[in-house]
């Protein structure tokens, strides 16, 4: 098969590479102008390319670097070339065992903004009073701290389900208006990110921010809110089955949600103690029948216990576990699921859920240790997020991030990322709905919504401005790829050799193998027009007088121009 098909579709045109004095420039200068979300040349229909037919077997074939690198890119923002190694030289058993592993969890955000003057800097402001004065900084601060633990990743799937969860059982900071309910959502998320998706969902349910967000605070006995009801089924757990009438379907019904939004009727935040809490008073309290699709089960009056029964019975059923397979298949495999991956994958993965009694770990286990994840079809075919392409530009290059020595610096950088994915179309913490972003449910185009006019020009223009020799400066804190740092990291024979360089970059930077014309391409703009050993002369000169500023200027620019072309590359957009 032809991997690379999916690369070779007409292009617009050619965006011009920018000098290196112009790159942050042209970046700053990036607006909203066109806020194009579909690019005209996405997919029209989904691919008919055959896909995998390989099973949930445990993968047994070659295990090194080009394996351990699909893995952990999938699994992390960013592997970097040491965690690939590292992976590579372990067995996948104990590289999956360290990705299942939950790390320990981090501290809450802080303030780091003068405008609140109820908290000390670098104190945390998540169980103060609400204030609606500094809110904004409040929020701004949440934001950033999320991001710094994207950056900070250690090597496990935490960040990745924390992120999945995210988009899937959604709220938007922006809507909820208090950070503090924000910051219980994401420590919930976090809690249960390689846990037990049922309970999840019992307590994402009377969380703060979910209450606020869908409305179940309003919602009482006498006028019970349908939001909440309403996602619960359609998004969050089973989904919408093939239509059998107006609003009704194989999976539930319009009555279903109906009698859900009743048992979930009495719920309300408290902004002091930052809980959901119940009351009798406002709660329905009769009797609320199901449709067929639940097998006519009736819920009788349980007061602040009757929404676990509820959930109960959505999760006793083997769709509301296909329903989530097929999410985890689309988050860390690809879009699409034929009657071939339906049947291989995804139905063994939701029974292999339903006897781990919705423990999700052992589903992650299964799927990411298989022959199916591991078969070359499933390599490469994932268009980064912004959110992966960010983060992992500066993991997989060094970008030098501020330490906790400075905190206001730190979160201000951190901050400063989140407003690139902003203009990438990707907002931590604010998904554009309910329903999450649309790269990981709109048919046709999944993935490929996260390439468009406005955004392509976005992400060559950060990677221009990092690798030029200004880099981007923030808060007296400048982000810069070092390529001569970066390459020194390599092994000196390597580092010397201008085919071993370019081969054990392009190992790192691509998720598939680039064609001899792309390589014999990428030489020639490392040596334009000269011979192979002109770089190995070069880099021994500088390697012997590193002090000497005209011979790591020699190398540097050559370095800069090989790794802004990289950069630029269509594969550089995959995972």
């Amino acid at each position: 098969m032809n991997r690379r098909a999916f690369l070779q579709k007409p292009a617009a045109g050619v965006l011009a590479a920018a000098s290196p004095t112009e790159a942050a420039a042209r970046y700053e200068a990036a607006s909203g102008g066109d806020d194009e979300k579909i690019s005209r040349f996405a997919n029209q229909e989904l691919p008919r390319t055959a896909r995998s037919t390989a099973t949930l077997a445990p993968y047994t074939g070659p295990w090194g670097y080009s394996q351990a690198a699909h893995l952990l890119r999938r699994s992390l923002f960013g592997p970097t070339r040491q965690e690939i190694l590292t992976a590579a030289g372990q067995s996948l058993t104990q590289v999956l065992n360290g990705l299942l592993a939950a790390p320990v969890a981090p501290a809450p955000p802080v303030n780091v903004s003068a405008t609140d003057t109820s908290v000390p800097i670098g104190q945390t402001w998540v169980t103060q009073p609400f204030d609606q004065n500094v809110e904004g900084v409040r929020r701004s601060s949440l934001r950033a701290w999320w991001l710094g633990q994207l950056q900070q990743q250690s090597v496990s799937l935490a960040e990745k389900m924390t992120l999945f969860w995210h988009n899937h059982f959604v709220v938007e900071l922006g809507d909820i208006n208090d950070a503090r309910y924000g910051y219980e959502y994401c420590r919930l998320l976090r809690q249960y990110a390689l846990g037990n998706i049922r309970q999840l969902a019992k307590e994402v349910t009377v969380t703060p921010a979910m209450l606020r967000y869908l409305n179940g605070n309003q919602s009482t006995g006498g006028a019970p809110n349908e939001n909440y009801g309403r996602e619960l089924l359609e998004l969050f757990t089973i989904g919408k089955g093939p239509l059998i009438g107006a609003g009704n379907y194989t999976t539930y019904t319009e009555d279903d949600v109906k009698a859900a939004a009743r048992v979930l009727t009495g719920w309300r935040d408290n902004a002091t103690t930052l809980q959901g809490y119940f009351t009798a008073s406002r709660h329905d309290t009769g009797t609320k029948q199901f449709s067929a699709a639940f097998g006519s089960r009736v819920i009788s009056n349980g007061a602040d216990q009757e929404y676990k029964t509820l959930v109960d019975m959505i999760f006793a059923q083997a769709d509301t576990a296909r329903f989530l397979c097929r999410k985890l298949y689309r988050w860390f495999v690809y879009y699409v699921i034929d009657a071939t991956t339906e049947q291989n994958i995804i139905e063994p993965l939701a029974q292999l859920l339903i006897s781990n009694n919705y423990e999700v770990a052992p589903v992650l286990r299964a799927l990411l240790g298989s022959e199916h994840f591991f078969d070359a079809v499933n390599m490469g075919c994932l268009i980064k997020s912004p959110l992966d392409f960010t983060l992992t530009v500066g993991r997989q290059l060094q970008v030098a991030f501020p330490t906790s020595s400075s905190l206001p610096t730190q979160y201000s950088v951190w901050d400063y990322i989140n407003g690139i994915t902003n203009l990438q179309q990707q907002v931590l913490g604010d998904p554009p709905n309910v329903a999450g972003w649309p790269a990981y449910w709109q048919t046709p185009q999944y993935y490929e919504l996260w390439i468009n006019a406005v955004t392509l020009p976005r992400r060559n223009q950060l990677t221009d401005a990092l690798i030029s020799s200004g880099g981007i400066t923030r808060s007296g804190f400048t982000l810069r790829i070092d390529a001569v740092a970066l390459v020194q990291a390599l092994p000196a024979s390597t580092a010397s050799d201008a085919n071993l360089l370019i081969g054990e970059l392009s190992r790192l930077l691509f998720p598939i193998p680039l064609t001899a014309n792309q390589l014999s391409y990428l030489n020639d703009v490392l040596l334009p027009g000269l011979p192979d050993f002109e770089w190995t002369v070069e880099w021994q000169d500088y390697v012997a007088n590193p002090t000497n500023t005209a011979k790591k200027a020699a190398v540097q620019t050559k370095l800069q121009a090989l790794l802004r072309t990289m950069m630029g590359l269509a594969e550089y957009h995959l995972s």
